[in-house]
């Protein structure tokens, strides 16, 4: 399953980077590629237990980078 996120507070492709290569280690992403531009994350999802992966995912993302909101669009 792939889905689009929009992403607040991200202030640096440096920082872009080490998001999504987090994001990337989430068990039950299969892949993840963000648009630091346009503030935008997209994520295809392994399985079909969405709620729990993204609900991890918002807090790798937050403990990574503080302040990070993650939003589905």
């Amino acid at each position: 399953m792939k889905k689009y996120f929009r992403v607040k507070g991200l202030d640096c492709a440096h920082c872009a980077g080490k998001l999504e290569r987090s994001i990337a280690k989430v068990k039950g992403v299969e892949s993840v590629a963000i648009d630091f531009l346009g503030q935008k994350i997209m994520i295809i999802f392994k399985d079909n237990d969405y709620d729990e992966t993204i609900n991890h995912i918002r807090k790798v993302a937050d403990s990574t980078i503080n302040g990070i909101v993650i939003e589905e669009l």
